[in-house]
């Protein structure tokens, strides 16, 4: 294993760690509510490991995890279908929406099936999906930008 790879690995796990704690924080240990998504776990790999990849950036982590939970919630709320057939139907319109709109973030393919499974409400967008986006890019910004002094994000629209 290479000298780089192993510092570039044990950053990114330290400061995914450290996003993942205050979200997991705020979410266990305040009345705040809920901020804590398992495909922020995810969005870890590609804001520590590959915030140079065009997946990393604010727009596509805020937007594609946006989108894909509104599509589940939509879905969720007016296809009376199975769940066996709103599951697939979802991320499909999900992962196809985020391509279209040009804001994808593969972590937030998963988010439909979350919505879907969790029967989550409307307020489910406000917290976690946009309160933890927001925190997420928070974190992300200062320790990217600020910390490790890389050019994060490359762009912001």
């Amino acid at each position: 294993m290479k000298k780089d790879q192993l510092i570039k690995s044990l950053i990114a796990g330290l400061f995914s760690a450290i996003t993942i704690g205050a979200l997991t924080y705020l979410t266990y240990k305040t009345t705040f509510g809920l901020f804590l998504i398992a495909s922020f776990g995810s969005s870890m790999v590609l804001l520590y490991g590959f915030p140079e990849s065009p997946f990393a950036q604010p727009k596509n982590i805020f937007f594609g995890h946006f989108l894909t939970s509104a599509v589940g919630i939509i879905v969720l709320n007016f296809i009376p279908l199975p769940i066996y057939i709103t599951i697939p139907i979802s991320v499909g319109l999900g992962v196809g929406l985020m391509i279209l709109l040009d804001v994808t973030h593969p972590p937030a393919g998963g988010n439909p099936i979350i919505v879907i499974i969790g029967s989550v409400s409307y307020d489910y967008l406000l917290s976690p999906i946009i309160l933890g986006s927001i925190i997420v890019l928070v974190f992300g910004i200062v320790i990217n930008k600020f910390v490790l002094k890389k050019k994060y994000p490359q762009k912001w629209i």
